[in-house]
């Protein structure tokens, strides 16, 4: 679950309202849902299943339900007379100006992502660094929008460039090659190259001749993939796939996941290899096209890594809460090179002899410069508070590296930082579709169950004060050491000019603080997640900025197990709730859909007693009680989900809307032609903002 990433969700999914007031109940009632029960026994528990027959997509009645399903969900919202409006106004902000994002450099040529609104997908662009021409290298848009380019590895000189596509939301890679230099491509295709339950892989041989990359086995003749085992390959570059080679990884784990990281002029690689999301890895090196040496176990912690020079430099948590470096040198022997420090490390990057670092502290983001013995240069001069540091680009030995970072109120930008003199120069900017120059930020704080504080940024228009009764949306996502950062307000500010409020909680779970704020919130610690976001949304009551009666909630995947856990823990604290993409059966979750496995050293295994009372405890699914008041609920779902199965979505709306007394809405909407929101087309995410926010504006009654 690597990542349905937080700040893309609240980027697409809070969007602009008008007026219109709340409505208490529902017009007519959803579809009916059939019962036929399945009963088991979890850690000496029984487990009742009244909804398991929604688990198979390809059943006539499922069918039937999921089309039900859609066309009340459409007649809901669509009576709802925001719709249109919410539509265009959406579209109109998220209408900026050209967009760049994932840069990398390699030989002299910087490689990117550009967009330009409403393109559905981004390009994959080169240009000379600094100042050359711009030429497209690919265009996924020639189709219906829905292929997108999942990932790219540029070749040391920049002579070649290996990229990843996938259809439909999927997220399963196919590798294509092409020249630069002629913008031809190459006969070379490397299918099932990860995507979905494993992340994709790829780091080039020295001599450009090949690649080595993540894959997975293909299946016999008419048999389904198996998304496990994933292994390295070695591919050269005019054969065909079927003469790849392994290269590591043969009986590794079910669960593999990889890392690859080029050294300068790939005359090195290094290795990161997990067990699942969400754990430490073990690390490997390999000189020239030798085989991987491990230098590392999983004891030291390690959670990311860089090269500088001919040293691995890698952020090890062992012993160290918020993170410290450690060096491995062509020995492959591993030296302590920087203490832990002032906040928790999120990536390391090259520059001159020296690197970067890049931490966090809850919602402040910052960067310092060392030098190649770790002595302390500077703070680079960014803006203090309110943002993220995104990409970093650079090369072996140069002194300037290029840094992207955008904030609440900064769209993304580009700057050139030189490491000799401390220059920063901006070299590209987003211009917003709107002024952004009257948008507030504050900090609460909500105080955890345990004592524990929990930051909640709070974003409001100037003028717009705490009243009691602000519409209010609360964001938030809880696990997989995967922050909450601030993201650029964007299409929210039609919420925000309207007298809404928007606020983001740094809980447990992520690694705003560093890996025991992540660990804090794992596998039988997960509770302390949802008492985290309890928090925070008491503390928008007890400061004032709004009422139950006007609070929404919204996460999307691990977050959407997170709303499910709120609405059913809390079903008096909040008026409406958006949950896309979730978990909400958790022991099933764990044994019965492919990235179930790769999730146990997040949420742990059903087969510990512990943790699978734990897990029931706090399932969603497990505790809808019936005669209960619900708030208003929106779950939103996609066919081609390859991270969460998409009925999860489906029993959890049936069991709602079989539980609820309050007459409030239980809506379902699954998009057939969509994933996990990862790659998704322009027009997908603009309809989704819309759809889901007309109905947070209709449910906490958003004024003009």
């Amino acid at each position: 679950m690597r990542a349905f990433v937080p700040r893309l969700l609240a980027v697409s999914l809070f969007v602009a309202c008008g007026a219109h007031a709340a409505t208490p109940a529902t017009a007519n009632p959803p579809p009916a849902t059939p019962k036929h029960m399945v009963s088991e026994t979890l850690a000496g528990q029984p487990v009742n299943d009244p909804y398991r027959w929604l688990e198979n997509p390809d059943a006539p009645d499922v069918k039937q339900w999921i089309d039900a399903q859609n066309a009340y969900t459409e007649a809901t919202i669509g009576a709802m007379p925001l719709a249109k409006a919410l539509s265009a106004r959406v579209r109109e902000l998220a209408i900026t100006s050209t967009t760049r994002s994932s840069p990398t450099l390699a030989g002299g040529t910087l490689f990117y992502f550009e967009n330009t609104p409403p393109q559905a997908q981004p390009l994959l662009v080169a240009k000379a660094w600094p100042d050359g021409p711009t030429r497209t290298l690919v265009d996924p848009n020639q189709g219906d929008g829905n292929t997108a380019i999942t990932e790219y590895w540029p070749s040391p000189s920049g002579r070649y460039l290996a990229y990843g596509t996938a259809e439909g939301g999927s997220e399963l890679t196919t590798i294509h090659v092409l020249d630069t230099a002629t913008g031809k491509a190459l006969p070379d295709l490397m299918p099932l190259a990860g995507g979905g339950t494993t992340p994709q892989a790829l780091a080039w041989d020295a001599d450009e001749k090949g690649v080595t990359y993540a894959r997975f086995e293909a299946p016999a003749k008419g048999q389904p993939l198996r998304e496990f085992d994933a292994v390295l390959a070695h591919h050269t570059l005019g054969q065909p796939a079927t003469a790849d080679h392994l290269v590591f990884g043969k009986g590794y784990s079910h669960v593999a996941e990889y890392i690859l990281l080029e050294g300068k002029g790939g005359a090195s690689t290094a290795l990161l290899a997990n067990e699942g999301d969400g754990g430490p890895a073990e690390v490997y090196l390999r000189r020239g096209t030798g085989t991987f040496q491990r230098v590392l176990g999983r004891e030291a912690d390690a959670r990311s890594a860089a090269w500088v020079g001919d040293r691995l430099v890698v952020a090890s948590f062992a012993g160290a809460p918020r993170g410290k470096l450690v060096a491995i040198g062509a020995d492959g022997k591993a030296t302590d090179l920087l203490a832990q420090g002032e906040g928790a490390i999120q990536h390391v990057s090259a520059l001159g002899n020296g690197f970067l670092v890049v931490r966090s502290a809850g919602p402040d983001w910052w960067a310092d410069q060392y030098d190649g013995k770790a002595g302390f240069v500077r703070r680079v001069p960014l803006p203090p508070n309110g943002i993220t540091i995104g990409g970093v680009a650079s090369e072996a030995g140069q002194n300037k590296a290029l840094l992207s970072y955008a904030g609440w109120t900064t769209p993304t930008h580009w700057v050139e930082y030189d490491g000799a003199s401390g220059a920063l120069k901006t070299v590209f900017e987003v211009k917003a579709a709107a002024d952004y120059s009257k948008v507030k930020v504050s900090r609460i704080d909500g105080v955890s169950k345990d004592g524990t504080k929990i930051p909640v940024t709070v974003i409001a228009m100037e003028g717009t004060t705490p009243n009691g009764k602000r519409p209010t949306i609360l964001y938030s996502y809880g696990g997989f050491g995967l922050p909450v950062t601030p993201v650029f307000v964007g299409a929210n500010l039609a919420w925000l000019e309207r007298g809404g409020v928007l606020a983001y909680a740094n809980i447990r779970g992520g690694n705003e603080f560093g890996e025991a704020w992540h660990a804090q919130g794992q596998k039988q610690n997960k509770q302390n997640v949802f008492d985290d976001f309890f928090a925070a949304s008491q503390a928008l009551l007890d400061t004032k900025w709004t009422d139950r009666a006007h609070l929404g909630i919204l996460g999307g995947s691990n977050g959407g197990l997170l709303m499910g856990a709120a609405l059913t823990q809390h079903p008096e604290q909040y008026r409406a709730v958006v949950g896309a993409v979730g978990i909400y059966d958790v022991p099933r979750h764990m044994t019965a859909f492919a990235n179930g496995p790769y999730n146990v050293s997040e949420y742990g295994s059903t087969t510990d007693p512990v943790v699978a009372r734990a897990m029931l405890a706090y399932s969603p699914l497990h505790n809808v009680k019936p005669g209960t008041k619900y708030p208003a609920v929106l779950l939103a779902t996609g066919a081609n989900d390859p991270r969460v199965a998409p009925w999860q979505s489906r029993k959890f709306a049936a069991a709602l809307q079989d539980a609820t007394t309050s007459g409030q809405p239980v809506l379902l909407l699954t998009r057939m032609n969509a994933g996990h929101g990862i790659g998704a087309p322009f027009s997908q995410r603009v309809g989704n903002a819309a759809l889901q926010l007309t109905f947070f504006a209709t449910e906490l009654g958003l004024g003009e």
